[in-house]
């Protein structure tokens, strides 16, 4: 007999990879920004193959304007030491771009506003996966409560955004 949460589970499960199909389409080849908007940096994104939500959070990337390159890659480690992401902070995907690394699901407003302020640090982190951050939104619109954290150059973090409050 199935219960309740496998059933929810499986629908999701079905949901991920019809995500996933999608987004195999167009995932390695750069994006153009969209029409109208300022220029920004391109944007490298290191993500595993077979996630649906890095691909979501991709297309927030495109859809905000900024040219995106996907990297698929199995083993996301080797790109995470390379950036000095902290070793407790990492999440599914890392972004490169303007000088820093992007680490999960970080909102594209203040990946904005780090390269507008253009602080000494390493990077942006959402560690974990939030649900309701871009690229894991749920139905129903909530956000799980979660912070972005600006990871400075020594390697420690410091609270740079809340959202879901």
């Amino acid at each position: 007999m199935i219960n309740l949460w496998q059933k929810s589970w499986m629908r999701g499960a079905a949901f991920a990879l019809a995500l996933f199909a999608g987004a195999q389409a167009h995932a390695a080849e750069p994006a153009k920004a969209p029409a109208g908007t300022a220029a920004l940096p391109s944007m490298i994104v290191h993500k595993s193959p077979s996630c649906g939500c890095c691909g979501l959070w991709v297309e927030h990337a495109r859809k905000t304007g900024f040219a995106v390159t996907v990297r698929d890659a199995e083993d996301m480690s080797p790109v995470k030491a390379r950036l000095g992401v902290p070793l407790a902070k990492g999440s599914c995907h890392t972004a490169e771009v303007g000088g820093y690394f992007i680490e999960g699901h970080v909102p594209l407003a203040d990946v904005k506003r780090l390269l507008a302020e253009k602080p000494d640090a390493k990077g942006l982190t959402v560690p974990g996966m939030p649900a309701g951050s871009p690229g894991m939104e749920l139905p129903d619109g909530r956000v799980q409560p979660y912070t972005v954290e600006l990871v400075q150059r020594d390697g420690t973090t410091k609270p740079y955004a809340e959202h879901g409050r």
